[in-house]
């Protein structure tokens, strides 16, 4: 399997330098500044039309904590529903619950929702109690990937934990390495953590 380049991008112009610039797969959000919201349904049609790799769609209806109400619950509801008749590859939303732990009734009715599309569970992860007991259960919830720095602002300063992460999810799910990964420390990132998933805003030079 080859070395996979997840770039995140707030618009349909940044999609498209990042997958010329090599992006091998794009998380598509807007309001980056705030870590990724729902992105418009334009921008994400007109990026499953142009496009020539796997969209990642991020459902997330604010910024802020990742404990979400009934209502917002409903809303990203709606947005899977309407990323799946968009035929989208994949989408993106992590939630906890009051605990800090991983909501995991809430998760996996968003997972069963998703299907027949992948589901990444993101950074949201860094913020739980556990990490190691959030790779667990979301390994038994199904889901394809997780996004993570592993708790750390960078992932070289989380090498281990993200290497024991990886251990834990074994075969079954995805870890995919974040926190300041970028074109110029990517060789060196990959050579501290074995993935073969990485995901930043400069991950390519565009």
């Amino acid at each position: 399997m080859n070395t996979i380049k997840e770039v995140c991008v707030e618009s349909f112009e940044e999609a498209v330098k990042a997958v010329h610039a090599g992006a091998t797969r794009i998380e598509l959000c807007e309001n980056l500044s705030v870590g990724g919201t729902t992105p418009s349904f334009g921008t994400i049609k007109k990026c499953l039309e142009k496009l020539s790799v796997p969209v990642m769609v991020m459902i997330r209806p604010r910024g802020g904590n990742f404990n979400y109400s009934q209502d917002e619950i409903e809303i990203m509801q709606e947005d899977i529903l309407k990323c799946k008749e968009l035929s989208v590859q994949g989408v993106v939303f992590g939630l906890l619950d009051e605990t800090m732990n991983i909501d995991v009734t809430r998760t996996r009715q968003l997972v069963q929702l998703a299907r027949p599309m992948q589901v990444t569970f993101h950074k949201a992860i860094d913020e739980s109690t556990d990490l190691f007991e959030s790779v667990t259960a979301l390994k038994a919830l199904g889901v394809d990937r997780i996004l993570t720095s592993g708790g750390e602002k960078t992932a070289e300063k989380a090498a281990e934990t993200l290497n024991r992460m990886i251990e834990v999810a074994g075969p079954q799910v995805s870890i995919i390495v974040a926190g300041k990964v970028t074109h110029e420390n990517f060789e060196e990132i990959r050579k501290l953590i074995s993935s073969k998933e990485y995901h930043g805003r400069k991950l390519v030079q565009f």
